[in-house]
């Protein structure tokens, strides 16, 4: 067999596989690059940047024609507030379990024990803002800024108010209705053709952040990197897999094979954000949500939803505690707990919410906030599993209002041939 016809057939093989599993080849093909070449492996980081930067691109003008367009499919406005209530209710819940779990996992298996310590004088924790900053924030003062800025709260502030207006204004806006529901079509497309390049985009990204943190750096922290993937795991597999077949009675199975491909951008991406056209796609396309309730559930969850964030809060704090010998009570884990789970609606689209929350829920129990220090090296790494647990359940979260509001097609959701 020649060359050409080689890459033929391998093309063909690629062609009929889903989408995630694609991504999966590349992903794992980017572990082994990034282990086995090292540096060599840093010159794929222009195809990784390309394909995040395509990403990016679609971010800001998908969120907003999403969430109008979402928004005039729902003229039912108590529908569209029973909507906005399950979503926050849902969020808050699974980041109290979230962080529950993180503390859980530290204590079973100490990840910071024998590490001997000694706390200096504690230097001062970054503020999360006010709520009246918060609140004064949530309203653009110039919605261009907003869209140049990325300022994706404000965006969507900005989008329910301009969806519920045109809801109101009726038969008149019916060609504006008409255009954002086109848009909305047109950048669904985008989506998928920027997608069709994901496994090489997952395999660069990967081959980057694997070959720039090598064996050498992960090693003396394997402990603390092991014990937050195995609760990221858990809490995707008992909190989320769980509320679906309780209260959505849905398989847990044919979601997870569902969201795969935003799993896999989520996880080589680190951004939330970054992933949401993917999700979108999954949750309309693989799960069968309609498209009010994903162009309105995702782009919120997005922004305010921080399970992966709170299990990284639960683990680090007990690993700082016993890395410095300091025991914490019963107390004081409620107030970890309490503190992570109103921290991820009160940093909401604050930049860089993770470590504010992380110094919160530190000085809460009055831990060292240097402890910080030991894990910057790896807080890439870190930063893989948090994103693709908020990602996941942004689109759990998405499946339940779906279904609760009978807007869930289960016949695309029980599907087997997921894209």
């Amino acid at each position: 067999m020649s060359m050409s016809q080689s890459i033929t057939a391998s093309r063909r093989f690629l062609g009929g596989m889903p989408l995630w599993q694609q991504i999966l080849i590349g992903l794992v093909l980017g572990v082994l690059v990034g282990l086995l070449f090292k540096d060599g492996a840093k010159l794929l980081a222009p195809l990784g940047a390309l394909f995040l930067n395509a990403i990016k691109m679609l971010i800001v003008p998908l969120v907003f024609v999403s969430l109008v367009a979402g928004i005039t499919c729902m003229q039912d406005t108590a529908k569209l507030g029973r909507i906005s209530v399950k979503t926050i209710a849902i969020y808050l819940v699974t980041t109290a379990f979230a962080v529950s779990i993180g503390l859980l996992f530290g204590a079973l298996f100490t990840p910071g024990a024998d590490m001997n310590m000694v706390a200096s004088a504690a230097p001062e924790a970054k503020q999360a803002p006010s709520l009246i900053e918060i609140l004064v924030g949530l309203v653009p003062s110039n919605p261009v800024t907003a869209f140049a800025e990325g300022n994706i709260l404000q965006i969507i502030v900005f989008a329910i108010a301009l969806g519920v207006s045109m809801n109101l204004v009726g038969e008149k806006a019916a060609p504006a209705v008409k255009l954002f529901n086109s848009l909305a079509e047109v950048f669904y497309k985008l989506t998928d053709l920027v997608m069709r390049f994901a496994p090489i985009g997952v395999f660069a990204l990967i081959a980057g952040v694997v070959a720039a943190h090598g064996i050498e750096v992960l090693l003396p922290l394997a402990g603390v990197i092991g014990v937050i993937y195995l609760a990221s795991i858990a809490h995707l597999l008992l909190v989320y897999g769980g509320l679906l077949a309780l209260l959505g009675r849905l398989s847990p199975l044919r979601f997870f094979q569902g969201i795969a491909p935003a799993l896999a951008v989520a996880f080589s991406t680190s951004s939330s954000s970054g992933t949401l056209p993917v999700s979108i796609e999954c949750a309309r396309k693989n799960l069968g949500v309609s498209e009010g309730v994903a162009g309105f559930v995702l782009p919120v969850g997005a922004t305010i939803n921080m399970d992966g964030t709170a299990i990284y809060q639960g683990v680090l704090a007990l690993f700082i505690a016993q890395a410095f010998g300091i025991d914490l009570n019963a107390g004081q884990y409620l107030m970890i707990i309490l503190t992570a789970t109103l921290a991820s609606i009160g940093t909401a689209g604050v930049p860089g919410a993770g470590l504010i929350m992380l110094g919160l829920v530190l000085t809460s129990v009055g831990l060292p906030l240097e402890g910080v220090a030991l894990i910057a090296g790896i807080d890439r790494i870190l930063d893989m599993a948090r994103t693709m647990v908020n990602v996941a359940g942004d689109l759990m979260t998405t499946t339940l209002v779906g279904s609760s509001e009978n807007e869930l097609d289960r016949s695309i959701y029980n599907a087997s041939n997921k894209q």
